[in-house]
């Protein structure tokens, strides 16, 4: 109980500097947990999505999948990839070689596999951010108040551990709430990072998988046309 008072003791008596640091420290904490939740929530259900779509994809033709797609109002993972690359008519065109459809559609889903990628990692230089500033921040808090400690010296009339140790210890707190800070939001970006790198294989494993069915839907109509 004494710790705890003297702590928040120490917090009050702070100097303005370092009191706007450990605020400034606080805020960046609480940002980064919030990001953590949403990141959390978001990559982990995109990934859930994506399971079930790709399961419940295959099962089917493209074109039939299509027209189911078509209906959904609202698209996103590998659903809104396979509709942007697979809605446009243009590639259906019958004026259009086969090779031509096949770089239209490639185009369409290399575009729209970028674009689901940045909304899935939205949030992350946040964190990335967090992580590398925050140790900084702390310890520019941490070297404000050794220096306020050092002057409250050279005034003194005495000089003895209780007279230097308040002021270093607000010091150390700066330094204490910069790790804190540092320390989640560095770990959270390594592990968010990490998972939408293996969603973005998956994607791309998927797209691969559409190119290859559509290559080989193309070469069936042609031979199903050859008298």
């Amino acid at each position: 109980m004494n710790e705890s008072i003297s702590l928040i003791s120490l917090i009050i008596e702070a100097s303005v500097v370092v009191k706007l640091v450990m605020a400034l420290l606080l805020l960046l904490s609480m940002i980064s947990w919030v990001l953590i939740f949403h990141l959390s929530a978001k990559i982990g259900g995109a990934a859930r999505f994506d399971e079930r779509f790709e399961r419940w994809f295959w099962t089917d033709d493209i074109d039939r999948q299509l027209s189911v797609v078509q209906s959904e109002s609202k698209r996103t993972g590998l659903e809104a990839i396979f509709y942007t690359g697979f809605h446009d008519p243009n590639h259906q065109d019958a004026q259009l070689s086969d090779d031509k459809k096949v770089q239209l559609v490639e185009r369409r889903l290399r575009m729209a596999l970028g674009g689901e990628q940045v909304r899935l990692e939205k949030g992350l230089s946040t964190l990335a951010t967090i992580g590398s500033v925050s140790p900084y921040i702390g310890l520019f808090g941490t070297v404000w108040g050794i220096m306020n400690a050092f002057i409250g010296l050279g005034q003194a009339e005495s000089v003895s551990l209780a007279t230097v140790a308040p002021s270093i210890a607000e010091a150390l707190i700066a330094t204490a709430l910069g790790l804190f800070a540092a320390i989640p939001a560095t770990m959270a970006y390594n592990h968010f990072t990490a998972k939408s790198n293996v969603l973005y294989e998956n994607r791309s494993l998927f797209c691969e998988g559409l190119m290859s069915a559509l290559v080989f839907n193309l070469a069936k109509k042609n031979t199903t046309l050859t008298p």
